[in-house]
């Protein structure tokens, strides 16, 4: 049975909790040294950052960090192209891929031999906040083990070691191997050494593997002096090649490159939305710009949720989303969601202050936006509601700029034939199978879906009788079932079909 919160003022609500993740490396083979103040294992190999990297490497790694989007993951593929001689420094040339949501951005970046981090002035200027987080994630072990120089400290640390060095804050804790484990990433299996220290009580871990450039995986945790630790940065490894003499990325388009033609604004001012909720739960500081966006293009956002009776306050852990809207009835319908747009049911804020982009789609005019809080709580749990709300606003979208520089005529896109639902549709389902909302108004809100476009079904010929207004129980069953995703998109649209042909549902 799904875990679900219901409430009436809002037609798409909490989608259910995800499972936390695993504990990474429960089952530590040696080097228990973490709590026992002691570091070092039974390794004679020693590493660095960069260690045995060369030309024609490719990475492919899912990396989030806690000051870009609130560790929202993205995709950050780097393919060592060459080595730079131009300067004081010799450097190699990454040619660099980020898949963030619906962006897709290609750049560069030039890093030290010494230590393989951005150099500045030598990163392409629309994939920085990307190559500050792989400085932060990926190459952060390089403040502590580098190639070979002559400075104290520096040069390659021995897994033995008891200690490579301590983190560079009040009461920073020794980051030392603390133990060897086998792990089995998307990119393959590893026999890796656990680099670790604490946070706030949790245990931080990255896994190196000898003689290979970069780490495997990590999973680390901010230090908090108080509640439960938000993840700092994770990564995964999920392509690794040799050899690859020519760019993988050439034929994959950059997003930021088609903006570009499509006359994006790039100077503008930040509109300020300061409002309390619906529910009067808590303060919303929005922040958004342009003031008039263009379709294909971005809108960026900046939020900051405060507490309703201190506004000099942060609320913590808050889920939430940026929605585009439609009122009907009195009803607040989603018909687009940021989150859904980057592939994730909800967005999520540890400090209370999120940055987004969004880019817009759909047809140009004045535009019902939301900003809507479904609850607070860690981040893979089921949200408490007490905090609920949401914040309605317009925005004036506009139409996309030709290449000329006139403005298109836009006319919207036609209905196709085959089945087309978003999956936010799915929530509304799983809610109506469980009895959380009531047979006509489920069936109100396809109606309306339907017949606007938003959900496309093949062409079903409409009865004319009221079938009793009675749903089949095995209509019902069908909706649940899509909804846990344990039948197809078409299963659950014979059920639509055959409301429609009963003259249950009607569309106009």
């Amino acid at each position: 049975m799904r875990n679900t919160i219901f409430i009436v003022l809002f037609s798409v609500i909490l989608v259910s909790g995800s499972v936390v993740p695993a504990t990474f490396a429960d089952h530590v083979s040696a080097g228990s040294g973490i709590g026992a103040g002691l570091g070092g294992v039974n390794h004679p190999g020693s590493w660095y950052p960069g260690e045995n990297l060369k030309v024609g490497d490719y990475f492919k790694y899912k990396v989030c960090h806690a000051e870009y989007k609130d560790c929202t993951d993205f995709w950050f593929s780097m393919w060592l192209e060459k080595e730079v001689f131009d300067g004081p420094e010799d450097m190699l040339r990454f040619q660099v891929l980020v898949e963030d949501g619906n962006k897709i951005l290609k750049g560069y970046m030039d890093v030290g031999k010494v230590a393989p981090e951005p150099i500045g002035g030598t990163v392409s200027d629309n994939i920085l906040e990307y190559a500050s987080v792989y400085k932060n994630s990926i190459t952060w072990l390089s403040s502590f083990a580098t190639a070979e120089i002559d400075q104290p400290g520096k040069g390659p640390k021995a897994f033995s070691k008891v200690s490579w060095g301590k983190i560079a804050n009040i009461g920073g804790e020794q980051v030392s191997p603390i133990g060897m484990e086998t792990i089995t990433v998307p990119a393959g299996e590893y026999d890796t050494i656990l680099v670790g220290w604490k946070s706030g009580g949790i245990t931080s871990h990255i896994s190196v593997v000898d003689d290979f450039p970069f780490p495997v995986k990590a999973n680390t945790w901010v230090q908090v002096t108080e509640g439960i630790p938000p993840p700092e940065y994770r990564f995964s490894l999920y392509e690794y090649r040799e050899n690859v003499s020519s760019s993988p990325f050439a034929g994959i388009i950059d997003t930021g490159a088609t903006k570009k033609g499509e006359g994006c604004i790039t100077n503008y001012e930040l509109v300020k939305i300061y409002e309390n909720t619906n529910t009067n739960s808590m303060v919303i500081n929005i922040l958004y710009g342009p003031e008039k966006p263009r379709i294909g293009c971005d809108i960026y956002w900046s939020l900051e949720f405060k507490k309703a009776f201190s506004t000099d306050l942060f609320e913590n852990q808050v889920h939430y989303d940026i929605l585009k809207v439609n009122v009907i009835d009195g009803q607040t319908i989603p018909i687009a969601s940021a989150a859904d747009d980057e592939g994730y049911d909800k967005l999520f804020s540890v400090s209370g202050k999120a940055q987004r982009h969004w880019q817009m789609q759909g047809d140009p005019g004045l535009q019902k936006f939301a900003v809507i809080v479904y609850g607070t709580g860690p981040e893979y749990s089921v949200p408490d509601p007490a905090k609920f709300g949401y914040v309605l606003f317009d925005v004036d979208l506009q139409s996309k700029k030709s290449v000329s520089g006139g403005l298109e005529t836009l006319t919207p896109t036609p209905v196709e034939s085959e089945t087309s639902i978003p999956g936010w549709i799915k929530n509304n389902a799983g809610w109506w199978a469980d009895g959380l909302i009531d047979d006509g108004s489920f069936v109100s809100g396809i109606q309306w879906l339907i017949s606007t476009g938003v959900m496309n079904i093949p062409p079903t010929e409409q009865g004319t009788g009221t079938g009793g207004n009675v749903i089949p129980d095995w209509i019902k069953n069908n909706a649940g079932w899509w909804a846990d995703g344990m039948i197809p998109d078409d299963a659950f649209v014979s059920g639509l079909q055959w409301l429609m042909s009963n003259g249950i549902m009607k569309i106009s």
